[in-house]
């Protein structure tokens, strides 16, 4: 057995346009359904949504039967224990919130990689665990720093500010404008669609592409991810599970409540 090429990064590189969900329900159940839908990839939050290491665990065991679904791990902070962590249980796509300068960057790259005279300067420890299949990958110490994936989020004022040297990082596979944050950081909380946001998405956009990284976006307005798809960006989230829920939920009660007969008040005992 050898360490298998990474289907997500190799898609990044050939600039394939991939397709993808948001997971926050933090739960193997329903990340099989989510797999079964077909998107290209999945992300497994661990930012904003209630998982730890064992539910990731749990989810990147599900997923990898499903591999035409890549998963993409975000970590809650840019730290290299955390990083190491989730390099351990197995993902190999990593998303990194809040990055901000190109120092965050670099140091983020090294946390990515084993120690290799690879000019990136990795300070991974050495320890694949299940990442190696548990040493069934005897190659993998020496081919994972070529498979991981290095995605990083710029959402805010300063790191568009610094967006043309955090994107020229050497093993920064792809930067994520996040809008929520960039909207706020902007100041216009809540309106991400605010012209002057989308103008600094454009923008930024265009920066990323022209210094050969893969530009990606979260956005569940199905016309704005044709647009940024339009725009060139290559790995495009397109919904989020906790947001379907809630909304076709909310609906379906919606429609069956509306549809009841008022009731007229009675008179009388309680009983």
């Amino acid at each position: 057995m050898h360490t298998p090429v990474n289907p997500f990064k190799q898609a990044l590189k050939d600039k394939r346009p991939q397709i993808g969900l948001w997971m926050g329900l933090a739960n193997a159940y329903t990340a099989e359904i989510c797999a079964l839908a077909g998107f290209d990839w999945l992300v497994i939050d661990g930012e904003h949504a209630p998982n730890d290491l064992r539910s990731i665990q749990a989810q990147l065991q599900t997923l990898a039967a499903y591999p035409a679904s890549q998963a993409v791990a975000r970590v809650p902070v840019g730290e290299t224990a955390i990083i190491k962590q989730y390099l351990d249980l197995g993902a190999q796509n990593i998303l990194v919130p809040m990055v901000d300068s190109a120092e965050q960057a670099a140091q983020l790259v090294q946390a990515m990689h084993y120690p290799q005279d690879d000019g990136q300067g990795g300070v991974r420890g050495m320890a694949g665990a299940r990442a190696s299949r548990w040493g069934h990958y005897p190659d993998y110490f020496k081919r994972a720093n070529q498979e991981v994936c290095l995605l990083v989020q710029v959402e805010s004022r300063e790191g568009l500010n610094k967006l043309d040297a955090i994107a020229a990082t050497p093993g920064v596979d792809g930067v994520f404008i996040g809008p929520a944050d960039l909207s706020a950081s902007m100041g216009h909380v809540g309106n991400a669609a605010h012209p002057e946001v989308q103008e600094a998405i454009e923008s930024a956009l265009a920066c990323i592409l022209r210094a050969g990284k893969a530009p990606g976006i979260l956005t569940p307005d199905r016309a704005l991810a044709q647009h940024y798809l339009s725009l060139g960006a290559l790995f495009v989230a397109v919904g989020l599970d906790t947001q379907i829920l809630m909304r076709q939920t909310t609906d379906l009660a919606a429609h069956f409540k509306a549809s009841l007969p008022a009731l007229a008040a009675t008179q009388g005992t309680t009983y």
